[in-house]
């Protein structure tokens, strides 16, 4: 491959978050400054629709502009120091070895049946995403996928879309997820989980469509691995296994991946009924790195010492939370970002009722590389949207439909998705490489997401 190719180059995901931060800030200049009221609505501070008003203009200056990386860093704290701690935690698991050996001993019994494990290994993360919203918990989960089917003749781009694929198949199509499905229908009234058979149908339909699509890759690049985008840094990966000189599989990494195998029960079981989030999920796994040097017999400096340098690996993609961060701190520094909403809702009502379904969808789709937080962008737009939809003929539901599609769709393609961006460091697949590939599954599901909301209208998706 040539790598000295002439042309304008890709720009760096550093270079594309300033860009967008300097093209927000000089926005400030142009939309008018405005905000809506916020009230409480099932717990939650919401926007109040009837409420919107012009604001003295708060444009943002060239210091604030400068200052929005260091601040929007500040705010997203807890996610970037997540990150490093898993990426610490990996490193001195993946420095026992014990997951090199399970993995060869795995690839060792499939016997060249590894493609039907792809399928398996989606609906597995898809329900995680349909049932109880899994983005950020499948972060740990990407360097032994990676490992796996680099192992298995792949490479590390397959390994991490049948992770963040699979999770993000059942978030788009979620019958269940309780912090965009359930906080979108409390905001707008709906009764909670209506619309059930719909959203499985979503869900079946992304399922297949995603499985098909990462199945038909892998198939291609294990039979030319040189086709993989991926495939010239694959080779230089130093956690790649080599299947003809495995390590024992013995009683102590057994041991090791028991450790990792509890911790990973506890991470689910304390999501779902603890209610466990970042704090918590980092604590845990501090724990399991310090149970696993244990195990491993490392001593309390070569600990350390390999923690430290995990970190230092995923360092600039952590950071990149905060640069994505760093848009949402202009918007609400120049108070345009409800300007926005207005200008949305204004633009809708105008228009036929399924012209205007489509529209929200297309606007929940573009609010979402703005706002990529799901509960959030409930809280922002279903206060407007649901009642918008009252009076241009679109259903509460299919107003829910239309936010649950659009903001699931691209939280595996934007750079302002904190969880994603981490789990690409982890992978140390670079943001351009992993965008043109999966581009063409964002427009399949896209299109299907607009094919989706315009049935649900169709049929007067309700109960109303």
């Amino acid at each position: 491959m040539n790598n000295n190719r002439k042309g304008f180059p890709v720009p760096h995901v550093y270079v594309i978050l300033l860009s967008l931060i300097a093209l927000c800030s000089l926005l400030t200049y142009v939309v008018p400054a405005g905000r809506y009221d916020m009230m409480m609505a099932g717990g939650r501070e919401v926007v109040d629709a009837s409420t919107y008003h012009v604001v003295e203009s708060t444009s943002v200056t060239l210091m604030q502009m400068l200052s929005a990386v260091p601040r929007g860093m500040t705010e997203s704290a807890q996610i970037i120091f997540f990150i490093f701690i898993v990426g610490g935690a990996f490193a001195v698991l993946q420095k026992t070895g014990a997951i090199e050996a399970g993995i060869g001993k795995v690839c060792q019994l499939l016997k060249g049946r590894t493609l039907l494990l792809l399928p398996v290994i989606v609906l597995l993360f898809s329900l995680g995403g349909a049932v109880f919203g899994m983005s950020e918990e499948t972060i740990p989960f990407i360097p032994i996928f990676v490992s796996l089917c680099i192992a298995m003749g792949y490479d590390s781009l397959t390994g991490t879309a049948i992770v963040f694929c699979g999770a993000g198949a059942g978030y788009a199509g979620a019958f269940m997820n309780p912090f965009t499905m359930q906080v979108a229908q409390g905001i707008a009234g709906l009764p909670i989980l209506s619309g059930m058979g719909y959203r499985v149908v979503m869900y079946v339909t992304y399922l297949l469509v995603t499985s098909a699509f990462i199945m038909m890759y892998a198939s291609r690049v294990k039979k030319s691995p040189e086709i993989s985008p991926m495939y010239h840094e694959d080779q230089l990966r130093e956690d790649v296994i080599d299947l003809n000189n495995l390590k024992p599989f013995g009683g102590r990494e057994k041991a090791i991946l028991a450790v990792f195998a509890v911790s990973i029960a506890l991470l689910v079981f304390g999501v779902v009924r603890w209610g466990w989030y970042m704090d918590e999920i980092s604590a845990l796994f501090i724990g399991m790195a310090i149970v696993t040097a244990l195990v491993a017999r490392m001593t309390p400096n070569e600990f350390a010492v390999t923690f430290g340098n995990g970190m230092a690996e995923i360092a600039s993609g952590a950071l990149v939370v905060g640069f994505a961060r760093g848009l949402l701190v202009v918007l609400t520094d120049g108070n345009i970002l409800h300007t926005i909403l207005h200008a949305a809702a204004s633009v809708l009502e105008r228009l036929p009722s399924m012209v205007s379904a489509v529209g929200m969808y297309v606007f929940q789709c573009l609010l979402n590389f703005l706002v990529p937080s799901g509960s959030g962008q409930a809280a922002v737009s279903i206060p407007i949207m649901a009642p918008l939809g009252d009076l241009v003929g679109v259903t509460r539901q299919t107003a829910c439909i239309a936010f649950q599609l659009g903001d699931a769709i691209s939280n595996i393609f934007t750079p302002t998705s904190g969880f994603f961006m981490a789990g690409l460091a982890l992978a140390k697949i670079p943001w351009t490489k992993w965008a043109k590939w999966i581009l063409p599954l964002i427009g399949i599901q896209y299109t299907l997401g607009a094919v989706f909301v315009m049935i649900a209208h169709m049929i007067g998706l309700g109960p109303f």
